[in-house]
């Protein structure tokens, strides 16, 4: 049985590594630390220019087609320069979401433009800072209009539609919970973003009063569509983590290598030895777990 990755595999990655090494290096992340972009223009447009952001999604919707283990190959380079763009709201959430619910017209309507860049997506789930749950969503969805508050919403004030998690049922079931999808910049909107401890990972509050809405997949079925979503979704932040580790381990690396102490690097020292093998260890076992969970996603 042969469990390497193919050559076009191998390429992707090898690409993916490249460009975001020439691309993000760490002073690019500092710069939207430091500053006011809410992300890096450029990076973003140069992973909308090679595909990346269509790459689950069917060629005959504009996309390229490849699988979920490509992306989460993708995943891992993103997490490894830490990429300062709203790639993880606009594919792994709102694309996903789509994918698995979404109608004929609207596939037509949203995955051209998330595949070409045009749009942003993201999912408007959580009303707060307690997990949400069928019991937790008080947003509402009646004639067509969406009334009600999400917080924190990923990449709210600089995605053009969400995902929105709404009650469409009296209940606090699973069955009450319904998915619509609402133009963040149309009427009935209003947005403002919150402050965080990274602002590489964009947060907003976001406030729908009366705002125009359209259900995707069937009333009382957007809690089983917001599971699966979410379940991709942790595979796929499980590998940008497993990349942001692997940077960290290669920086302690060198740093123990440059690092003089007593006329010797201090990586020649067994302590020194044994905390890189240990993170070696736990990072590799960390991105063996990820890979099962791409297998699964990919079966």
């Amino acid at each position: 049985m042969n469990f390497d990755f193919s050559d076009d595999q191998k390429l992707l990655k090898d690409q993916a590594n490249k460009f975001l090494q020439d691309k993000c290096d760490l002073t690019v992340v500092r710069r939207i630390l430091d500053g006011d972009e809410l992300y890096e223009a450029n990076v973003w447009k140069g992973i909308v220019e090679m595909g990346w952001t269509g790459t689950t999604i069917p060629e005959e919707y504009g996309g390229i087609g490849l699988g979920h283990l490509e992306l989460c190959m993708i995943a891992e380079e993103l997490g490894r320069s830490l990429a300062p763009v709203p790639f993880s709201s606009s594919v792994y959430l709102a694309t996903e979401a789509l994918l698995i619910a979404g109608s004929e017209d609207q596939k037509q309507k949203y995955l051209p433009a998330l595949a070409a860049g045009e749009m942003i997506g993201t999912l408007a789930l959580n009303e707060g800072t307690q997990a949400a749950t069928p019991r937790t969503i008080q947003a509402s969805f009646s004639g067509g209009k969406i009334s009600g508050t999400k917080l924190p919403v990923p990449d709210g004030d600089i995605a053009n539609f969400a995902l929105v998690a709404v009650k469409t049922g009296s209940g606090s079931d699973e069955g009450s919970i319904s998915l619509a999808v609402v133009d963040l910049t149309g009427e009935g909107v209003s947005r403002a973003p919150v402050n965080t401890l990274d602002p590489t990972r964009n947060l907003s509050n976001i406030t729908f009063n009366n705002a125009p809405a359209e259900l995707v997949g069937t009333e009382g079925s957007g809690w089983s569509t917001i599971r699966q979503v979410l379940d991709r979704a942790a595979v796929l932040t499980a590998f940008e983590q497993v990349g942001g580790a692997d940077a960290a381990l290669q920086t302690a690396k060198e740093y123990a290598l440059g690092r003089y102490a007593f006329g010797r690097p201090i990586a020649s020292f067994q302590a020194i030895k044994h905390k890189l093998a240990d993170m070696y260890i736990k990072n590799e076992l960390a991105r063996s777990n990820s890979y099962y969970g791409a297998w699964a996603l990919s079966t």
